[in-house]
């Protein structure tokens, strides 16, 4: 009954519904620790964190218990003209675990409302200075910052976002770092970082019209799991800084310990000017964002009432107790339990179990940060070309993958695990075999 109101009722996101409704839904009832159960009582590994935000898995104790106890206060009150003690607890652990000279917390609801909460502001921060060309905003290609119209004139994934282009500002594109499938045709072994001089080159032609640039640090993520080559972001930051560019960090997916550190920027000891975050900031329990920025952007839009230099954007939930209270634990769990130094082994151990893959026919690259994953699946390996989507064949095999206990869901072309960071080193091992079966049941091998 449930699955065919569900066909009745519901438009599910990124889904071509014309299938859907040809398929058997999966209807999810509850969850325990790193796993989901369906209706039917069938147990499945939470392989993508229920996309990307479950950190300590579900129902986990401290989490549960902190959302209890705010319900025994206050759902909810507004941030316009008022203030509540559990966003200013939050705010003031934020700045403590970001980024040193990351001071001011903006709050909002989701990934896409952070991003295009900073390309607002950068702009603003330059109409105030003074430096009105500065008006657009340069971006990677395969890049993702969300659905909102900012977010999306920022992206650069095509299949999702061509068919907006009407509604879109103009931006500057640059390279990506996506070596596998070089824009130039050159090997990473002997490229000498051609993609890094020409988005340099880009930046320095552009600068004057300018605001910021915005990237996913290190790792791009709905783009296919891209893993930069190391130095990139911080090379990236040192040309912004050298021409009054401000950096927009999108830690929406990588922040909160993904990649082996609580914020990816940190492996490179980069500190933007915009921090973007959210997933799983709460753990996964509820929707919040934080876009934090630096003093020098806050003073600019400091002056007097009749001036109009306040920042006029905000949320009916901006700054939600309750998402508050249970990102308040989140970060203690992360403290207390040492989270991040317990993650070493495991990212390691999951490395060598990921191996699996290297040798398979079908498998062209595996890309690993932390407990970020792709696995890009092509149809030659020597030619690298890619299967035809219409074959639909990383969503056969993630979809074939239940039946061995574990849900995932690609990218493309590109099959995707990133598991909750409670994960257990036997539990990454299962996943990686059981997607691994379903792999070789489709493509053989």
């Amino acid at each position: 009954m449930l699955k065919e109101k569900d066909k009745r009722f519901i438009w599910h996101p990124f889904t071509q519904m014309k299938d859907w409704l040809q398929e058997e839904p999966l209807v999810i009832e509850r969850g325990d620790g790193n796993y989901l159960f369906d209706i039917d009582g069938k147990k499945y590994f939470d392989g993508v964190s229920s996309l990307w935000v479950t950190v300590h898995g579900h129902r986990n104790e401290r989490l549960d218990r902190a959302l209890i106890e705010q319900v025994g206060k206050i759902a909810h009150s507004t941030l316009l003209g008022l203030s509540n003690d559990k966003a200013i607890e939050l705010a003031e652990k934020l700045i403590d675990i970001v980024p040193k000279g990351l001071t001011k917390v903006f709050y909002s609801d989701n990934g896409s409302t952070s991003v295009e909460i900073a390309l607002k502001m950068a702009f603003q921060y330059f109409q105030h200075k003074g430096e009105k060309k500065r008006t657009k905003f340069a971006y990677l290609t395969h890049s993702y910052h969300g659905d909102t119209i900012g977010a999306v004139s920022v992206g650069g994934i095509d299949l999702f976002h061509s068919i907006f282009k009407p509604l879109l500002f103009d931006s500057i594109k640059l390279p990506s770092f996506y070596c596998y499938r070089c824009e130039f045709g050159l090997d990473k072994n002997t490229c000498k970082k051609q993609c890094l001089s020409k988005a340099k080159e880009i930046l320095r032609e552009n600068w004057e019209s300018i605001s910021a640039l915005i990237m996913e640090p290190i790792v791009q993520g709905a783009g296919g799991m891209i893993v930069h080559p190391d130095g990139i972001l911080k090379e990236l930051a040192n040309e912004c800084k050298d021409l009054g560019i401000l950096l927009i960090l999108d830690e929406v997916a990588t922040g909160f310990g993904r990649t082996g550190k609580m914020f990816a920027c940190e492996h490179e000891d980069v500190v933007p000017d915009f921090l973007c975050i959210a997933k799983g900031i709460t753990g996964g329990y509820l929707p919040l964002a934080v876009t934090l920025t630096t003093e020098e952007v806050f003073n600019a839009f400091l002056g007097e009432y009749e001036e109009f230099k306040t920042f006029f954007h905000g949320h009916t939930y901006t700054g939600n107790p309750l998402a508050c209270a249970v990102a308040i634990e989140n970060i203690k769990i992360f403290q207390e339990e040492r989270v991040i130094e317990k993650m070493k082994e495991k990212i390691a151990l999951f490395s060598d179990y990921l191996k699996i893959f290297e040798n398979h026919k079908n498998v062209g690259e595996v890309r690993q940060k932390g407990f970020m994953v792709g696995i890009e699946i092509v149809k030659d390996r020597e030619t690298k070309e890619i299967f035809p989507f219409r074959e639909k064949v990383s969503i056969k095999i993630s979809q074939n993958a239940r039946k061995y206990g574990l849900i995932t869901r690609p990218l493309g072309n590109v099959l995707v695990l990133m598991p909750p960071l409670s994960t257990t080193q036997d539990e990454l091992k299962f996943i990686c075999e059981a997607l691994y079966k379903s792999l070789c049941d489709i493509l053989g091998g």
